[in-house]
C-alpha cells in the first residue's frame, strides 16, 4: 500500500536518511526534519515532489508543535510518524553527570514524546496512523558502559508500550524498532561520551566504549535493508509492538528473555510467598 505521508525526525543521515530515501523510492511522501539550514535543500533534492525538509529541534516544544501543524497543513495528513532524532552516549553510570543524563533524556525521550503528543490529536481525529519509535536493542537489554543511553531507551519503550495499549482501539499502531549495530554515523558524529573516566571501569565501561568506537564503519547492519524491512512492517496488516532489527539485536533480545526466565524460575518459590495468610 502506497500513498502514505511520513513524518521522520532526524533525516540528515543514518537511519532517518535511509528510511526517507526508501519511502520516497516507493512513491510515498516524506516530511523530514533537520537542524541546519544547509540540509534543507539537500533533503528536498532527494526526490523532488516527494521529499520535503523542515527545520526542527525536537527539544523545542513550540517549534515541534508549529512544524507538525505546518506539515499537516502542507500535506493534509500524517500517516506514519517516525521518531528517529537523537544521539548515543558512552560511559559508566558513575562517570556520567546528572546533566549528561538530563541532556540525553531531553533529546532521546522527551523529544520523541513531544513529537508524538503533537501528532496524536491528528491521528485520533482520522482514526488511523502508525507511530514508530526508533529505540535500540539497548532499549531492551542493558550493557556496561551504556547506562545513560539504556535509560533513555528503556523510558521510551515503557512509555510506548502504554501508548500502544491506549491507542490501538483508536486505530493507531505503535511499533518499537530495536536496531542492533548498523553502519550509520551512530558511533561517529552521533555519539558523545562522559568526560570523566574512572580507573575502576577500565575492564567494563571502557572496553565497551573502545569496542563501539573501533567498530565504526564496520558494523554488520545495512541501513538500506533495515529501511526496507521497516516499510514492509508498516504496510503489514498486523504489525508487531517490537521489531528487533538485525541478528545481533535478535540475539540480545533472546538473551534478555532467557535471563529473566532463569531469574523467575530460580526465585519463584520464595518470591511468590508474599500474600496474606488465608
Amino acid at each position: 500500500m502506497s500513498n502514505k505521508v511520513w513524518f521522520i525526525t532526524g533525516v540528515s543521515g543514518g537511519f532517518g536518511r535511509a528510511l526517507a530515501e526508501e519511502v520516497a523510492r516507493q512513491g510515498d511522501k516524506v516530511i523530514g526534519t533537520v537542524r541546519q539550514h544547509r540540509q534543507l535543500e539537500e533533503f528536498n533534492a532527494i526526490s523532488p515532489g516527494n521529499t520535503f525538509a523542515y527545520l526542527m529541534d525536537v527539544t523545542n516544544a513550540d517549534g515541534v508543535k508549529a512544524t507538525v501543524e505546518a506539515a499537516i497543513k502542507h500535506m493534509g495528513r500524517i500517516d506514519v510518524l517516525v521518531n528517529n532524532a537523537g544521539f548515543g552516549f558512552l560511559g559508566a553510570v558513575e562517570e556520567a553527570t546528572i546533566a549528561d543524563f538530563r541532556e540525553v533524556m531531553e533529546a532521546n525521550f522527551f523529544g520523541a514524546l513531544q513529537v508524538t503528543k503533537a501528532v496524536l490529536p491528528h491521528m485520533r481525529e482520522r482514526g488511523s496512523g502508525h507511530i514508530l519509535q526508533m529505540s535500540s536493542a539497548a532499549g531492551f537489554r542493558s550493557t556496561q558502559g551504556f547506562g545513560v543511553y539504556n535509560a533513555c531507551k528503556f523510558a521510551l519503550e515503557g512509555m510506548s508500550e502504554a501508548l500502544a495499549l491506549e491507542v490501538k482501539p483508536l486505530g493507531i499502531h505503535v511499533i518499537i524498532v530495536e536496531p542492533g549495530p548498523f553502519r550509520t554515523n551512530f558511533a561517529g558524529s552521533s555519539i558523545r561520551a562522559a568526560k570523566q573516566e574512572l580507573p575502576a571501569y577500565e575492564q567494563t565501561a571502557r572496553v565497551f566504549k573502545n569496542t563501539i568506537l573501533g567498530y565504526a564503519g564496520q558494523q554488520e547492519g545495512d541501513p538500506v535493508k533495515a529501511a526496507q524491512v521497516i516499510v514492509q512492517v508498516v504496510n503489514a496488516e498486523n504489525p508487531p509492538l517490537r521489531l528487533p532489527l538485525g541478528s545481533t539485536a535478535i540475539t540480545a533480545v533472546r538473551k534478555k528473555l532467557e535471563q529473566v526466565e532463569q531469574d523467575v524460575q530460580a526465585w519463584e518459590s520464595i518470591a511468590s510467598k508474599t500474600s496474606f495468610d488465608a
